[in-house]
């Protein structure tokens, strides 16, 4: 989502939603990420000034240029939230035909993946340090994504905090109107009330079509990183879900 997006154990203060309209479930004004402060290594740092002029894209409330972007038109995948980019790095090398875009908010994060691409050599990957919601909204074009990618994104484990969660039905409608038909949607997970919510949502967006009769095989692509090898250890289960564009 490895643990792409951790869950802090003491939150800030809840977005104000009183200027929320009634009947919105995911609201622009709810955020489904904190800003976390964290260190970045001096490694991550000199990647990010090394690497980061020409891997990282920045945000803007226009059409991408993907083909521009890449230098090449090949399938391109979208990335929500990739942590540290350890699997992102592992899927963009055993993928080399797809263009990948990452999106990722924490400046560790993204040195870490920016340090991964110039230790392995990625050409096919891109990085957009910016919310994610908006940089689909503004940054990519309708019906022009081969896949989607939101591996273990934040539980958000209490019930009070549960709209904060990124698989609502406002989002996943979102993320169906990127996908090109018969792209796919990607989702993992290690929290079995929020699969079961991933797969209630997901299942009732007309636009998708689940590829399971529930869960996912995980596919061979998606690593397990370090963090989900000891939760299986201790016995947490991990649940993948993929669905494809009608």
């Amino acid at each position: 989502m490895s643990a792409p997006m951790p869950s802090p154990d003491t939150p800030p203060p809840p977005a104000d939603d009183s200027a929320v309209p009634a009947g919105v479930e995911h609201p622009r004004t709810i955020r489904s990420y904190v800003m976390r402060a964290g260190r970045t290594t001096e490694g991550q740092a000199r990647a990010l000034a090394d690497l980061g002029p020409r891997y990282i894209l920045p945000y803007q409330a226009a059409p991408l240029d993907v083909a521009a972007a890449f230098g090449r038109t090949a399938p391109t995948v979208f990335e929500i939230g990739f942590g540290m980019g350890e699997a992102t790095a592992h899927i963009a090398s055993v993928r080399p035909g797809d263009n990948f875009i990452g999106c990722e908010v924490h400046e560790p994060g993204v040195g870490a993946l920016l340090k991964r691409i110039g230790e392995q050599g990625l050409t096919n990957l891109r990085i957009v340090r910016h919310d994610a919601v908006e940089a689909l909204e503004q940054m990519i074009t309708p019906g022009s994504l081969a896949g989607v990618h939101v591996f273990f994104p934040d539980p958000w484990h209490k019930k009070r905090h549960h709209k904060r969660r990124l698989i609502q039905p406002p989002f996943v409608a979102l993320l169906a109107s990127r996908l090109a038909p018969g792209g796919y949607l990607h989702c993992a997970t290690d929290w079995e009330p929020y699969a079961q919510q991933m797969l209630e949502v997901l299942s009732a967006e007309p636009a998708l079509r689940n590829t399971a009769e529930g869960y996912a095989p995980k596919p061979d692509y998606r690593p397990l990183t370090k963090f989900e090898n000891r939760g299986l250890k201790l016995g947490h289960g991990v649940w993948d879900l993929v669905f494809v564009k009608r």
